[in-house]
């Protein structure tokens, strides 16, 4: 059952250029923005985007791509993407 559901899998995929603009593939949903943090469910995981003056440009759940523009500091992956499934959103940052 488990090579099924790693057969339906998006590829994920991150790349950043000059720390201002950044793809991100294997995107399953994005929980949150606002201009200083971005969190996307993706097929590794949470992912965490921190930075200044945040903008997603392009978002294709479709495709499972997101486009974001602005000053990028950081990337964090917690474990996980059940969001929702009876923990917080802040529990799940804060372990």
């Amino acid at each position: 059952m488990e090579d099924l559901n790693k057969a339906n899998r998006r590829p994920h995929k991150l790349m950043l250029t000059d720390r201002r603009t950044c793809t991100v593939s294997g995107v399953n949903d994005v929980l949150s923005f606002d201009v200083n943090e971005i969190l996307l469910e993706t097929e590794q995981g949470m992912l965490m985007i921190k930075g200044n003056e945040l903008h997603v440009s392009r978002l294709s759940l479709d495709k499972g791509e997101v486009d974001v523009d602005g000053r990028i500091d950081s990337f964090t992956y917690s474990e996980g993407n059940g969001y929702g499934k009876g923990e917080s959103l802040l529990a799940r940052l804060f372990k």
